[in-house]
């Protein structure tokens, strides 16, 4: 049987890739689009929103191959993960070499109203699901899990170096209902300025 795991805060996961981010493109969905805005307000962040649950992952392998010489970053929920486990297979077949999807686990739906996920439910009779495993499953070899912030910020540089593709779990508390998004730019000026800053 696993044991609980511990649950490190949104914010500051998010600061570790912050804190080593260069020139990557990073695409956040759901949570994550709340919180990074918080941390960066780069040109080549993408908020995916509105967002298809699930597909953020592939959005971001699509950034990879059109443009092999960037890395990517990928934030997606593990409901969105739940919704589309078939992109991890697509994720390994594809070959890229520059993409990173890390998935925020926190067990729940937060976004629409902290539903336990069916992983969540899972998770409080301390069986739980092992994303990283189904990654490597997948046949992603570089897949990583952390749930405590000092062993992640300890190895994450070395893991966003990984060949790639590469996966990461990263344990998540819940951050709340408030949801006010940062004041943003409307979604077509967005993606005009996106285009400009990969050209």
């Amino acid at each position: 049987m696993k044991h609980r795991r511990c649950q490190m805060p949104l914010l500051a996961a998010l600061e570790v890739v912050a804190s080593l981010r260069r020139e990557e493109i990073v695409v956040t969905t759901m949570g994550s689009a709340r919180e990074w805005p918080k941390l960066s307000r780069h040109l080549l962040d993408f908020h995916y929103l509105p967002s298809a649950m699930g597909q953020a992952p592939t959005l971001g392998l699509g950034l990879a191959l059109a443009q092999p010489s960037r890395e990517v970053i990928v934030f997606n929920g593990d409901g969105c993960m739940l919704m589309n486990l078939g992109c991890l297979v697509t994720l390994a077949a594809s070959g890229a070499t520059n993409l990173t999807l890390i998935v925020l686990e926190n067990g729940i739906y937060e976004v629409t109203g902290g539903q336990s996920t069916a992983a969540g439910a899972l998770a409080r009779d301390a069986v739980g699901v092992d994303f990283a495993a189904l990654a490597r499953a997948s046949g992603i070899p570089n897949a990583f899990d952390f749930d405590d912030l000092d062993r992640w910020r300890q190895q994450a540089a070395d893991v966003l170096r990984s060949p790639g593709p590469r996966f990461v779990c990263l344990h998540v508390a819940p951050v709340g209902a408030d949801f006010q998004l940062p004041a943003m730019l409307s979604i077509t000026d967005r993606i005009a300025k996106f285009r400009e800053a990969l050209a």
